[in-house]
């Protein structure tokens, strides 16, 4: 049975001439495929709708009627303005709200065998069509169940980096988190084609950690010692920043960043406070975010990629289980640091995840 994403209603099947389609009779809701669309709709839409919705880019927040995955909101270009279309990517389902269907431009309709058939008979084909669609996806699901959905979140898998799975709808665009991670890029950016002497001058130097006015504690955040150490940071602020910012608010967020920030450097600065060494990113305050995301949202799934040689499976855990993982190897980290060497500042991490840890107590009730 198929079911209303509004009102949670039992569909209808409508038999038309070029096919089946579902309608809830409660809010004049109206649901096809993929392939249904594609006889009554303009190619161009149609393509454009599919590749919006498979890119990744769009939020996901209705369940699909058909199998009840999370349908891609796509802001469609229609003859009369924008239209925000629900696409399924598993089932290929597509949901339309009352009036969103007639805005689309429609193509003449070509007679075929179908037209020949009862409408009993045309239902009894568009629901064998869906079975077969969400067979396939089932099959393809089964070789690798925790494959992610969108191609490009094979890149930070192939780099070791974890995706989410799925994670609550943000409510509000992450501004903060989007204009952090922007800044952050540009500076690092700026600074590579004469690192050396961009992190001698504005990295954070412990035994030198007033100089300047204390503005190193600042400067050195926005620099990164290589693309990868800059690429690393920037997508876990992205992927975990918007959600912590969307709960927290924009002002606490900015509080929890910021402090976090300060007390990594703090802490890094006590544990060898004769140091000359400068430290550099922006990974204490990143640690705090990723801090109170585990911990207020401790049963999201995270996926990464396992490889041994050509062998590949995608693995996936809570978020409580992989900060366990993450936060002990700080720990072992933070004890290289303090006994042996390091080139990684784990005591900022570990001063950046206290302060996380302080935030998420403030606001565990809430």
């Amino acid at each position: 049975m198929l079911v209303c994403p509004n009102c949670h209603a039992a569909l209808s099947a409508v038999s038309c001439s070029p096919g089946v389609f579902w309608r809830c009779p409660s809010c004049d809701g109206r649901s096809a495929t993929i392939p249904w669309l594609r006889r009554n709709v303009s190619a161009r839409v149609v393509n454009a709708l599919w590749l919006s919705a498979k890119s990744g880019t769009f939020p996901r927040l209705r369940p699909c009627p058909a199998c009840g995955n999370r349908m891609a909101e796509v802001v469609a270009e229609t003859g009369h303005g924008k239209e925000h279309i629900d696409v399924c990517t598993a089932c290929e389902f597509v949901w339309f709200d009352r009036g969103e269907y007639a805005e689309l431009p429609s193509i003449p309709n070509a007679s075929s065998w179908k037209d020949k058939l009862s409408p009993e008979a045309r239902e009894k084909l568009a629901l064998r069509e869906i079975e077969l669609i969400q067979q396939q996806a089932q099959e393809k699901a089964r070789e690798n169940p925790n494959a992610p959905d969108e191609w490009w979140q094979w890149i930070p898998g192939i780099l070791s980096m974890p995706i989410e799975q799925d994670a609550e709808c943000v409510r509000s665009r992450p501004w903060i988190t989007w204009g952090a991670a922007a800044l952050i890029a540009v500076v690092s950016l700026a600074a590579f084609p004469d690192l050396q002497t961009a992190i001698a001058d504005y990295g954070l130097i412990p035994d030198q950690f007033g100089r300047d006015g204390g503005l190193t504690f600042l400067t050195s955040f926005f620099l990164h010692g290589n693309l990868f150490h800059l690429l690393s940071n920037v997508y876990f602020l992205l992927v975990f920043g918007d959600n912590v910012e969307d709960w927290l608010g924009k002002r606490w967020y900015v509080l929890l960043f910021a402090s976090a920030a300060l007390a990594g450097d703090a802490l890094h600065i006590l544990g060898d406070p004769s140091s000359t060494t400068p430290c550099i990113g922006a990974s204490g305050g990143i640690s705090g975010i990723i801090a109170f995301y585990a911990l207020k949202f401790p049963n999201v799934r995270l996926s990464f990629l396992v490889r041994i040689a050509v062998w590949f499976r995608w693995i996936s855990v809570p978020a409580y289980i992989l900060f366990l993982v993450w936060i002990t190897l700080q720990f072992l980290g933070a004890w290289m640091q303090t006994s042996v060497s390091s080139h990684v500042a784990y005591l900022a991490h570990l001063g950046g995840v206290a302060v996380g840890f302080i935030f998420w107590l403030a606001s565990r009730k809430d």
